[in-house]
């Protein structure tokens, strides 16, 4: 017969072992979370990151930090000027002045700048920030926000607008971006008073290049043409292809006696020109129709006509000229 006494658990020792593994559970589970939380910042394309606005020190950033910015976290954590000293230079007053602005909005969505990475490459950033509600009745103030790559999206919209804005043959404005910024420019004349001229161009007997040549030759002249244009023109110019075999320009600015130069110096660039089909050699004219902004002038319609009407004349007296009224 066994006459060892059978041990016997008393109930503190028993609720302390439970508590013991209640608490490993719950480390476990916080273990758990934590790796979860980690594996997901790592997926997340966007940096995550906190600023102390007190000291001036970034606080924490996610991993997105060093493939976004190809730059390194801890140099960062150590000194916030890496991430003012990444950002694109024409964009830096913005973003800092936008950044100071969410003390007295709360927050920013809008903020979208360039930053320069540390292999050159130039990336958009959208940028939002807010206060931290967490810690507003605390003696830190800091401010959390994330950063998304959206250089692609931008790229998208750039394409997306020169497609909008551009005649796809000759690559110059078409009819519709030309006059939105012709519009412009003359308003800007007029309120200033400063002068500015309007020329059409029309391409002498394009109809007979292209029964002769066809309509890929065609094509190819006024390809040349607005080459021409853009070779000419100053910065600031304007130059599109508005309709058929026909360009119109606006120079701003510019006074009566260098806007015909410019014409001329156009005229010269299209008699230039040599074209080859089929062993055949062939040139090409063009006639142009100057006019300036007048007191009289109300409307970017009256230059517009005024020109047509002398480009018109020009054809009548024999092509390949300019005329001005």
């Amino acid at each position: 017969m066994d006459n060892q006494t059978p041990h016997v658990e008393t109930p503190a020792a028993a609720e302390t072992l439970l508590a013991l593994m209640h608490a490993q559970a719950e480390v476990a589970r916080l273990s758990e979370r934590e790796q979860l939380f980690s594996s997901l910042l790592v997926s997340v394309n966007a940096v995550l990151w906190a600023f102390d606005w007190q000291t001036q020190r970034m606080i924490y950033v996610s991993p997105a930090y060093e493939r976004i910015f190809g730059r390194s976290a801890g140099l960062l954590l150590a000194d916030y000027s890496e991430w003012r000293d990444s950002i694109y230079p024409d964009d830096l007053d913005y973003a800092e002045r936008s950044l100071s602005e969410v003390l007295e909005k709360g927050s920013i969505e809008d903020r979208e700048y360039r930053i320069i990475r540390a292999d050159g490459q130039v990336r958009w950033l959208s940028d939002k920030c807010f206060v931290s509600h967490q810690v507003e009745h605390s003696q830190r103030l800091i401010v959390v926000g994330i950063a998304e790559d959206i250089t692609e999206k931008k790229h998208l919209e750039d394409e997306l607008q020169r497609l909008a804005t551009t005649d796809v043959l000759t690559q110059s404005s078409n009819r519709r971006h030309f006059f939105e910024c012709a519009q412009r420019e003359f308003e800007q004349a007029r309120l200033q008073g400063t002068p500015m001229a309007f020329l059409l161009l029309d391409v002498d007997d394009f109809k007979l290049v292209n029964d002769t040549y066809g309509h890929q030759e065609g094509d190819l002249v006024l390809q040349r043409i607005a080459e021409c244009g853009r070779k000419t023109l100053r910065r600031g110019d304007l130059f599109g292809r508005i309709g058929g075999e026909e360009f119109a320009a606006v120079f701003p600015g510019c006074a009566p006696e260098m806007a015909q130069q410019i014409a001329e110096r156009l005229q010269r660039e299209i008699q230039r020109l040599s074209f080859q089909c089929n062993d055949k050699t062939f040139g090409i004219t063009a006639s142009q129709g100057l006019t300036n902004l007048g007191e009289q002038d109300q409307s970017l319609e009256a230059l517009y006509a005024r020109s047509d009407a002398a480009m018109y004349q020009a054809k009548r007296q024999g092509k390949n000229q300019i005329v001005l009224v």
